[in-house]
Parts: C-alpha cells; sequence; structure tokens
C-alpha cells in the first residue's frame, strides 16, 4: 500500500512504487537521499503546468492582499480628498478684506542685516452687532457704527526672538485721515476724534491707516474678533486663569433721565483670587472698565494683558500648537470668529503667523500701554504723551521693550550683526554691518541732504564722512524735510552704502536701494539734530519711558487685577461685593 509524504498529494507515493518496481528489475537499492524520479504522469501534469498562457493557481495570501491593497488604496484617497475638503472649508470660514482703506502708506519694514523682517500685526476688538448673538452678549443691539474697543499692536522681532505688544486706550483722541470703505465705497474726510470711532469710518483698513499716521510704523496685517468671536475661542483654549484682589461685581446701576434704571457695565461678578474663566465670562473680563483701576479705559487696557498673558502662558504648557486635537479646535473656532486683512486670508498663513508667535519665550513677551495724558480741556479722554513717540521708535526699529535678551556682541559699530557672540537682529537697531567685501571708501559717490531742518547739519556730516575716507561725499542742497533718517542707494551699490550707513552708525533696516538716486544718498532727519554717531541717539532694549506701564508675560504669573473701589454717595461700595 503507498505511503503519504504529509504533503496532502499522493505523488510521492507513486514515485515511491515506481522505484521500487525499477530496483527490483536491475538489483540495485538506491541511496537514501537519491532523487526521485518522476513518472510519464507525473511528468505530463508538470509540463502542462508551465504551457505558455495557462492560469496560475492563486495562493490564499494573494487572494487575501489584493483586497486589502485596494481597500487600502481606497481610503488613502479618500483621506486626502476628506482633507483637501476640510482645508477648503476652513479657507471659506475666513472673513477678511483690504489692509489699508486710508490714504496714508508708511513704507514696509526693511530687512535686517541676516534678511529677516519683523512682523507687525494689529489686533483689533470689535463691538459691533451684527446678530442676535453679539446683540445678546453686548448687553444692547443698535443700528450705529461699529467700534474698535480693543486696540493692540503685536510687534514679532525680526529674528523672532522677543516680541512687543502696544495697546492704545479706545478713547484717546487722534487725528484719523481721510479713509474709504471698501464695502460701500463711501468715503470719509480726515478727523480728530477718539480712535475706536475709526473702525466705522473705513472698517479694520481705517484703523490701520490711523495706527500708521500715528507710530510710523507699518502695520503688515490686522485681526479682528467679535463679541461671539471671543467667546468662541476663550472656550476653544480650554479656559484662563486670571485674578481679582476683591470680589468684583461690575453691575452698576444707571438711572437716565426719564428715571428709568439700567444695569451697566460688563457683568463680570468673581470671588476675590484666581479663577479660571471662559466663554461669556473670558469675554465680561476683557470688557470690564469701570470695575477695574480708576474705572477708565486704562485698567481695562491692564486686564487685557494680564488676560493675553495668561492665555499664552496656557497655550504653551498645554502645547496647544503641537497638539492636532487643540489646534484642530481652535483653528476651527478662528477661521469662523475672525476678520483678516488678505494677506492672511488662508489657513496656511495663518498657522505661519502661529508657529513664528510660538516662536518666542514668555520672558521675552512685553504689554504696555502707550504713555499718555488726560486732556485738560476733556477729562473723559486722553491723548498722547510726547514720550510715546520713544515707545513708537522702538518699535519701528524693531528694539525689544524688555531687557532680557543677550548681551551685544563686542566689536563696536557692526560687530552684532558681522556675527559675534549676538546677532544684531536680536535688535535691528544695531549699526549696520560693514560689507562682507572690502569697499574703496574714495571710490564711493556720498550725498548727504539735510531733512531735519538743523543749519549746517548736512555740511557736516559730509565733512565726517571726508575725514573717515569717503573723500567724494558732498552735500546735496535740495529742500527736503524728513522726520526719520534713513540711506538710498542705486541697486548695484548695496556694498558700498552698508559701508556709508556702518560708518554712521545707521541701522541696516534703514537702508534701500531706490531707482531715484544715481549715488549713496544719506538723508538726515528730524529724529537726528546732532552727533555723528545716529544708534547713540536710538533707545536701548528695555529703555521704555517710566509713564508706559508694562507687563511681561513669565514676571506677570499670580498677578491680581485691582479692582475699584468706588462707592455710592452714601457710602456703599460700586464695585465691591
Amino acid at each position: 500500500m503507498a505511503s503519504h509524504d504529509g504533503s496532502g498529494t499522493t505523488g510521492g507515493g507513486h514515485a515511491a512504487r515506481t522505484g521500487t518496481t525499477a530496483s527490483a528489475r536491475t538489483g540495485a537499492t538506491p541511496a537514501a537521499d537519491a532523487p526521485r524520479v518522476p513518472g510519464p504522469r507525473q511528468r505530463a501534469r508538470q509540463e502542462a503546468r508551465q504551457r505558455p498562457g495557462r492560469r496560475k493557481r492563486k495562493t490564499g495570501a494573494k487572494r487575501f492582499l489584493k483586497p486589502v491593497a485596494i481597500g487600502a488604496g481606497t481610503c488613502l484617497v479618500a483621506a486626502a480628498a476628506s482633507g483637501w475638503f476640510y482645508y477648503e472649508s476652513l479657507n471659506a470660514n475666513i472673513k477678511h478684506g483690504a489692509l489699508n482703506t486710508s490714504d496714508v502708506n508708511v513704507p514696509q519694514t526693511r530687512a535686517n542685516a541676516a534678511g529677516q523682517t519683523p512682523l507687525n500685526i494689529l489686533m483689533l476688538g470689535s463691538d459691533g452687532r451684527g446678530d442676535k448673538r453679539d446683540c445678546a452678549l453686548g448687553g444692547a443691539c443698535d443700528s450705529g457704527p461699529p467700534h474698535a474697543d480693543v486696540e493692540m499692536l503685536v510687534h514679532v522681532s525680526a529674528d523672532r526672538s522677543n516680541a512687543s505688544v502696544l495697546s492704545i486706550p479706545r478713547d484717546t483722541k487722534v487725528d484719523i485721515p481721510p479713509c474709504r470703505d471698501p464695502k460701500t465705497g463711501q468715503s470719509f474726510p480726515a478727523v480728530h476724534d477718539i480712535i475706536t470711532t475709526s473702525l466705522g469710518r473705513g472698517g479694520p483698513g481705517c484703523v490701520v491707516g490711523t495706527w500708521e499716521q500715528l507710530t510710523r510704523i507699518h502695520i503688515d496685517h490686522y485681526m479682528m474678533v467679535d463679541f461671539g468671536g471671543v467667546v468662541d475661542m476663550a472656550g476653544a483654549v480650554g479656559g484662563v486663569p486670571v485674578c481679582v484682589d476683591h470680589n468684583v461685581s461690575d453691575n452698576q446701576v444707571s438711572v437716565d433721565r426719564q428715571g428709568r434704571r439700567h444695569v451697566v457695565g460688563s457683568h463680570l461678578r468673581l470671588p476675590q483670587g484666581t479663577h479660571v474663566i471662559r466663554g461669556v465670562q473670558a469675554l465680561e473680563w476683557l470688557r470690564t472698565r469701570h470695575a477695574f483701576e480708576d474705572g477708565t479705559d486704562i485698567g481695562r487696557t491692564h486686564a487685557q494683558h494680564l488676560y493675553m498673558n495668561s492665555l499664552i502662558r496656557q497655550m504653551k504648557a498645554a502645547s496647544t500648537l503641537a497638539n492636532p486635537l487643540k489646534l484642530n479646535a481652535l483653528a476651527q473656532q478662528a477661521t469662523k470668529s475672525l476678520t483678516v486683512d488678505d494677506g492672511l486670508s488662508s489657513i496656511k498663513a495663518l498657522a505661519d503667523l502661529a508657529l513664528d508667535l510660538n516662536k518666542v519665550p514668555t520672558r521675552r513677551i512685553t504689554m504696555t500701554t502707550m504713555p499718555f495724558s488726560y486732556i485738560p480741556t476733556d477729562q473723559a479722554h486722553v491723548q498722547p504723551r510726547p514720550e510715546a513717540a520713544r515707545v513708537f521708535a522702538m518699535i519701528a526699529n524693531d528694539i525689544p521693550l524688555d531687557r532680557n535678551g543677550p548681551a551685544k556682541a563686542a566689536g563696536g559699530r557692526g560687530a552684532g550683526a558681522a556675527g559675534g557672540a549676538s546677532p544684531a537682529s536680536s535688535t535691528a537697531a544695531s549699526p549696520a554691518a560693514a560689507p562682507s567685501a572690502p569697499v574703496d571708501k574714495a571710490a564711493v559717490r556720498v550725498a548727504v541732504r539735510n531733512g531735519g531742518g538743523v543749519n549746517g547739519r548736512a555740511r557736516a556730516m559730509a565733512g565726517f564722512l571726508t575725514a573717515r575716507g569717503f573723500s567724494q561725499a558732498s552735500v546735496d542742497a535740495t529742500p527736503l524735510t524728513a522726520k526719520t533718517t534713513s540711506v538710498f542707494y542705486p541697486a548695484a551699490d548695496r556694498a558700498q552704502a552698508l559701508a556709508v550707513a556702518a560708518a554712521l552708525g545707521i541701522p541696516v533696516s534703514r537702508t534701500t536701494a531706490s531707482p531715484r538716486v544715481d549715488r549713496t544718498t544719506v538723508v538726515i532727519g528730524a529724529d537726528w539734530s546732532s552727533g555723528t554717531d545716529f544708534a547713540s541717539t536710538l533707545p536701548k532694549a528695555g529703555d521704555l519711558p517710566a509713564t508706559a506701564v508694562s507687563q511681561n508675560a513669565e514676571t506677570d504669573k499670580g498677578q491680581c487685577m485691582r479692582v475699584n473701589t468706588a462707592k455710592y454717595a452714601d457710602g456703599r461700595y460700586i464695585y465691591i461685593w
């Protein structure tokens, strides 16, 4: 009887019988490991399997892998398609408009020696009641134009090492330039009014123009959020810790001329101490004015700074930007809640901006309020103090508002920008870097123009350059008025212009190519009335005026907001319970 080889077929048994018969005929005994010779029928089956065109039998593994591969491919295509639709849906959520709707045009900030450019983003909070929800959150609904009750300029340094946030109180009287509403086409003439009204005179783009006219800082982007947006985004980040030094209740009762009683204020009510606020309560905190400090908008800006610093710490501690689920929730709310300029009208642009902001450590984030004074004839409104110009100049020249940065590299003018221990980009106001290739000073054609109004200033500076080896320096007596000192040059003469700027201590950010000049041209502005080293006239890092109240995002942790201790005429407290 045939024995099986365990393979599940009888081929082995047949070969064994054939081999046994052959051995019996020859009288030979085959070796145990000798190859078996297939019989005629076995050879026929093998040849049939090898004929061209015969379909091979699939193994179980192959039968299984094909549908799996098809399914996986289908899933990948579906995932890619759904991801694309999701991305496009986020883009579609974003409301956007023109960056600047005024006739003011401050030149874009020029790059530093390393080719890096700072970012200036104007953050606006609108009190517009565009729908029933905003009307409910605002406590009333009216047909008047919206106001920008929150106005903050976020400045991120060129090297992303530090950031500054400057608030201007909403009740600051300023010159608002002519603006045009891009939606209606309506034109608005120039007016002197409180800065919050600029939003209703041409949208966010008019606020941008007003800021640029006042500060002479070029604004790259704006972001505006309304009441509902604040509520939604505050919920998306999971709440923000804040602190008050007394029990506070911003529910003052007022009586109008008809004798009707109204509860005014933000309706914020918190016991003394630290609380995590979210949603509507976060909006109440940001809107509170009467119940904080002196009851004016100044206290409100301080409360907003504390909230923002706490929000920054919260997001960094929770790694929000690195967590896909948290980032997704924030992205959905942000795209629904924000109105931005056309340059930020994509999810990619917003994500890139968020990553830039996330690079800045909390110890290098400084928030400050513009130095102000109450108008003597109008105590309800304020005006910029003269030293506000110093704060504006620090931001315009990319000078950090804090002193927590690395020390400058040694080596005098241009050392920092040349790549010492501390790059010049840590303060873009550092003197311009000397060109990488040697420059023949005697061959450099230089014109010096006086735009600052100080008699003999151009002649004195031309003489200074001549003594430093720039023998072709001369005075250009063309009448000119300039607020800021700059260097202009033909595009092919950048190295020569940098050499001149380095000799005068002028930052590279103040040098620019121009088709309007035929030689390196130094314009002496009103900001440089004396001396030969322009860098010495600029504020140093952290050199804020005493009247500029500032807060650091790391060190103000645990700071409590001071509650207004005002009383009724009968001695009872209004805001403390």
